[in-house]
């Protein structure tokens, strides 16, 4: 039966085989993504500035292989984005390439601006030129699907309904700011010029390949290097955390099925107190690689300043999705975390490339 089931999961996810090009496919989420879609048999150009972010290590197996193409390039470069669409002739954009970290947004917002707003309007007029180019059936099957994120719709209370579709726009960073932009921009290239554009919104991402300034990785690796454990304030901003594979097959559920000028958010019914995920991973560590002193980890957390604008709690009632698109998320809130865990304890020389710096040569072409 669990062979059967995945067989038509497969199925549905592939329907027939595409050519993707993949906006920040050598990111966190977008490396998962790009890995999914080459598994299903569809054909894949990366699209990627390679940016602090951006580190093409995160997709070395697929390199040299048939349907997988790699292109270093800024998204805010009007005539490469036009001569890449063109070229590659995609049946679908998948948007995902974004400055995409609340604290770096604070510090310097220029570079958010640029990548988020003018990169997206740049990679709008390049697929809108594209879309008018096809005739027929290719042009009705066209889609961009322009990812974003829950920080668009503000902070929730602690019972108030979770954020949805209709939730109105109010961003408190700099980043949300820039995504919230982004993603009028989506919308009104599909109600002025009818571009066939969907969009998503989604909560917490959280897997492997993320990059080690989020939460999750920072706790690893702090508490695998026997250093103290940063929470903000007193940890109990609340998160709903969605595995990143989860949200991968949300995002092709979304290119297949989703309705043009359909948003839909993306969630994975896994609201935590930010302490409590912490406090989890602690513990699978303390099962998977206990400390030489025979202490919990959790012993080394430490409460730090709130950084300013934090929002106290997101949620995503993701019924449209789970209705329109038929996708829901495998993964619970135990097991999801638990394959993250030993994921980075199995592949340390990925993250140990980020740290010492050495994945930088890549993108300097001296790799």
């Amino acid at each position: 039966m669990g062979c059967l089931v995945g067989c038509i999961r497969k199925t549905v996810l592939k329907e027939l085989t595409m050519r993707l090009l993949i906006t920040g496919g050598a990111g966190f989420i977008g490396s998962n993504l790009v890995r999914m879609a080459h598994g299903l048999g569809h054909e894949v150009l990366v699209v990627d500035k390679l940016t602090y972010a951006g580190n093409r290590a995160s997709l070395s197996d697929l390199e040299g292989k048939k349907g997988y193409q790699f292109l270093q390039v800024d998204i805010c470069d009007a005539e490469a984005m036009r001569t890449a669409v063109a070229a590659f002739k995609p049946d679908a954009i998948m948007h995902l390439a974004a400055e995409s970290h609340v604290d770096r947004s604070i510090d310097g917002p220029g570079e958010f601006i640029a990548t988020n707003v003018t990169g997206t309007f740049e990679l709008l007029q390049a697929a809108l030129g594209y879309w008018r180019s096809l005739a027929g059936e290719q042009k009705d099957k066209f889609r961009f699907l322009h990812v974003s994120t829950d920080e668009v719709f503000g902070s929730l209370g602690p019972k108030d309904a979770a954020f949805s579709e209709a939730t109105p726009y109010d961003p408190h960073s700099p980043y949300s700011a820039s995504k919230a932009s982004s993603d009028h921009l989506a919308r009104s290239w599909m109600d002025t010029y009818g571009l066939p554009v969907v969009i998503t919104n989604c909560s917490n991402n959280y897997g492997p390949y993320q990059f080690p300034e989020k939460l999750i990785p920072v706790v690893l690796l702090k508490a695998l290097r026997g250093e103290a454990i940063p929470v903000y304030g007193r940890g109990e901003n609340i998160r709903d955390w969605l595995y990143v594979d989860d949200h991968a097959r949300g995002l092709f559920a979304a290119v297949l099925k989703g309705k043009p000028g359909r948003t839909y958010c993306i969630g994975g019914d896994n609201e935590r107190m930010n302490i409590d995920l912490v406090k989890l991973i602690c513990s699978l560590l303390d099962e998977m690689r206990p400390r030489a002193d025979g202490k919990p980890h959790a012993s080394a957390i430490t409460y730090v300043t709130d950084r300013p604008g934090h929002d106290m709690r997101y949620a995503i009632n993701a019924s449209r999705a789970r209705e329109e698109l038929g996708w829901a998320p495998q993964e619970n809130f135990e097991s999801g975390f638990r394959k993250t865990v030993k994921w980075y304890l199995d592949n340390p020389q990925w993250t140990q490339a980020i740290l010492d710096g050495s994945y930088r040569l890549e993108r300097l072409g001296k790799a």
